[in-house]
């Protein structure tokens, strides 16, 4: 896979993904899924890197899986298919929620079937104008991948997920926004602006204790009261031991803006 198909840079203690095959929507191909896969667990080792923007170029964010040469030739093995989402699909939303810095989706255009969902496993979503989404599978006879049935249920409730993953219809930015699967729409113009402020704040913030609090969040809609309430003393537990939250306290006791180093 051509390096420019996933562009990457570092800039102010942020990491910038950017999946650059505009002629197909951006289609995500294995070779440029593992790439996002790599960059998301590179970004969680590296004290240097405090925040993630994900984003798209061209007209689309991500079409979803690029399924050229997916009904190929050959007898299909028992628990192929499986195996293949296991690995490939589910496996990038798994890194994207798993990813110990918050991750920003900045939806440029079109984000369909696995895109949508590649979006919605982000913890910020900004959307532009033009952006919309679409539970595209059922117009392919297919079911929902990528942890759909996992992530819109608890994002926008069952029936609202029925609707859209029954029906297939896109949703606009402003619809989405709406529903609770944007934070914010912004004009086209707008969008790389605002995910760069966005990004560079989450990046002078207190990089751990936004880490602990992601994993908690993520975590609590599976659990019960005293599950989430046993996380939350075992984060605090390991957040307090941080210089970071070791200089928020003195900075509110000395009066002044703390300096958060991410450590």
């Amino acid at each position: 896979m051509p390096v420019s198909e996933v562009t990457h840079t570092v800039d102010g203690h942020v990491s910038y993904l950017t999946l650059n095959r505009p002629e197909v929507l951006n289609a995500l191909t294995p070779g440029q899924r593992d790439v996002v896969i790599e960059r998301l667990a590179q970004a969680s080792a590296d004290p240097e890197v405090r925040a993630v923007v994900l984003t798209g170029t061209g007209r689309g964010f991500c079409a979803g899986a690029d399924l050229r040469g997916a009904s190929g030739a050959g007898e299909r093995v028992a628990g192929d298919v499986a195996r293949t989402l296991r690995l490939g699909a589910q496996r990038l939303i798994a890194a994207v929620l798993d990813c110990e810095k918050p991750v920003i989706a900045a939806v440029n255009g079109t984000a369909a079937g696995l895109g949508a969902h590649l979006a919605l496993a982000c913890d910020l979503v900004l959307a532009a104008e033009s952006a919309k989404f679409i539970e595209v599978f059922v117009r392919r006879g297919l079911v929902p991948d990528g942890g759909g049935a996992y992530l819109l249920p608890r994002l926008i409730g069952p029936r609202r997920a029925k609707e859209l993953m029954f029906f297939g219809d896109p949703l606009t930015a402003h619809e989405a926004e709406r529903l609770g699967l944007v934070n914010r729409v912004v004009a086209d113009e707008e969008l790389a602006k605002t995910a760069r402020a966005w990004a560079t704040r989450l990046a002078t913030g207190p990089t751990r204790a936004l880490a602990l609090t992601k994993q908690l969040v993520n975590a609590s809609l599976d659990s019960d009261r005293a599950t989430a309430f046993a996380a939350e003393a075992a984060a605090q537990e390991i957040n307090m031991s941080t210089a970071d939250a070791q200089e928020g306290v003195a900075s509110f006791v000395e009066r002044r803006s703390p300096e958060y180093r991410g450590r």
